[in-house]
């Protein structure tokens, strides 16, 4: 039942822009958030596809999604927050500067926004859009669902590619995140500069 009053809020207060954030419990990198507003008549189709929420798609599904995602939407952006503003403000303010931006870039601008969570967007950057947070919002909404696809794809490349440069972390897999084998590194090679300083980190053996 949420579901379907959500699909109908995507279709009445059109255009709605999905947004989600990923990166939020790494210790490397961005904090990455994506605004997507999809066309009406695609939802379904998107549906059949299997758009949900990234964390229950393999890498080579995501992808494939990623990219037909970005295919039929109307306008698909990404934002971000460095480690320095994460550092700064604290996670939470930095994933909902990430998804600000995200949406400051939508062109056109949505009518409303859908955001993953249950954390309403400040509006610091832009005049505030009517907006709703929905819990498990990527599991109930397709525009969110798209957004979490786009957000995740965009991190995971950006983390493959600070891997080449950011040698000993072991970040083409771990992409960012707190696994045994990125602590150890961080525990014999110290931080990079793009580590977040604030963040805990478990000991671990080396």
């Amino acid at each position: 039942m949420e579901r379907e009053k959500i699909r109908s809020l995507e279709i009445e207060k059109h255009p709605v822009a999905g947004v989600d954030e990923v990166g939020r419990g790494a210790l490397f990198g961005d904090v990455v958030a994506a605004a997507v507003i999809l066309p009406v008549d695609r939802l379904a189709y998107l549906e059949d596809l299997g758009v949900t929420d990234s964390k229950k798609l393999s890498g080579q599904r995501r992808e494939h999604l990623d990219v037909l995602i970005r295919e039929v939407a109307i306008a698909c952006e990404i934002g971000t927050a460095s480690v320095v503003e994460i550092d700064q403000m604290n996670i939470l303010a930095a994933s909902l500067l990430a998804m600000e931006r995200a949406i400051a870039k939508l062109q056109p601008q949505p009518q409303y926004c859908l955001i993953d969570g249950n954390q309403l967007l400040r509006f610091q950057l832009i005049l505030p859009i009517p907006q709703k947070t929905i819990i498990k919002g990527d599991s109930l909404s397709l525009s969110i669902a798209a957004a979490s696809i786009v957000a995740k794809g965009w991190r995971d490349r950006q983390m493959v590619e600070m891997a080449e440069v950011y040698s000993g972390y072991d970040l083409a897999k771990n992409k960012g995140y707190g696994t045994v084998k990125h602590r150890q590194a961080i525990a014999q090679l110290g931080y990079s500069d793009l580590h977040r300083k604030t963040f805990k980190i478990k000991e671990v053996n080396v």
